[in-house]
C-alpha cells in the first residue's frame, strides 16, 4: 500500500546526534559518557533493578529523583557528590537542529501526507526541546513517551501513535528513528522503517520508501 503517513524521532533525527550532547555534558561537568552509565547502573538499585532513564522517559520518577539517582551513583565515581544542576540546559546546548531533516518533515507536510512525532522524553524537558523546531507546524500530533507512560521499543507506544493518526495503517506508515531497535519493532508490526544514521543515507532512502 502507499504510504501516507510519516512518523519521525525528535532526538537524534531532526537535530544532530544525541552523542553530541552527551560530549557536551561531559566538557561541561567533568563527568565522563561512561561515569554516567556506570551511575544509572547503579541509581537501577533503588529502583529495583528498573533502569532510571527508562523511568524517567515513561515519567514513573521526576527529573530531580532521576538526578537524586545519578548525584548518588556519580558519589562513588568522584570522591563526592556533584551538583548537576545544568544538566537539562549543558545537554540541550549541544543538540542543534537538523535543518535538512526538518526541511524535509515540512516538505511532507506541504504534500499531504500525516505527519506524526514519536520520542522518548522528559516530561520536565519538553519546553527545551520544543523550543527547537516548530513541531506543532510540522506534526499534526506528537507522542511523548514521558506523557503516555510507555517508551519505544514498547509495541503499544507505536500502537497509540497509529491510533491517533485515525483512519492509517500500519503498512501505510514510514517510521524514522537513529536508534535501530526502534526501528526493528516498528517493522515487526508492518511500518516501513528507516534506520537514520546521517543525512546522505536517510534523506534518500525515506524518498525512495515514499516512491519518489
Amino acid at each position: 500500500m502507499p504510504i501516507r503517513a510519516v512518523i519521525c524521532d525528535f532526538g537524534g533525527v531532526l537535530t544532530s546526534p544525541l552523542l553530541g550532547a552527551f560530549a557536551a555534558f561531559q566538557d561541561d561537568s567533568g563527568v565522563s559518557v561512561e561515569q554516567l552509565g556506570r551511575a544509572m547502573l547503579a541509581g537501577s538499585e533503588e529502583l529495583n533493578g528498573a533502569h532510571p532513564l527508562y523511568e524517567l522517559e515513561c515519567g514513573r520518577i521526576s527529573e530531580e529523583r532521576f538526578l537524586d539517582l545519578l548525584r548518588g551513583g556519580l558519589a562513588d565515581e568522584l570522591g563526592h557528590r556533584p551538583k548537576l544542576h545544568r544538566f537539562k540546559e549543558t545537554f540541550f546546548d549541544g543538540l542543534i537542529p537538523n535543518a535538512p531533516m526538518i526541511e524535509l518533515m515540512a516538505e511532507l507536510r506541504d504534500g499531504g501526507y500525516r505527519m506524526a512525532m514519536l520520542t522518548n522524553n522528559v516530561r520536565e524537558w519538553e519546553p527545551l526541546w520544543r523550543a527547537k523546531l516548530p513541531v506543532d507546524e510540522i506534526f499534526e500530533t506528537v507522542v511523548d513517551s514521558a506523557f503516555v507512560g510507555m517508551r519505544k521499543p514498547d509495541p503499544e507506544i507505536y500502537e497509540l501513535t497509529l491510533s491517533r493518526l485515525e483512519g492509517i495503517e500500519f503498512d501505510e506508515c514510514i517510521f524514522i528513528d537513529d536508534t535501530k531497535v526502534n526501528c526493528v519493532a516498528a517493522r515487526e508490526l508492518g511500518i516501513v522503517s528507516v534506520h537514520f544514521r546521517d543525512n546522505e543515507q536517510a534523506i534518500p532512502e525515506i524518498r525512495s520508501a515514499l516512491g519518489e
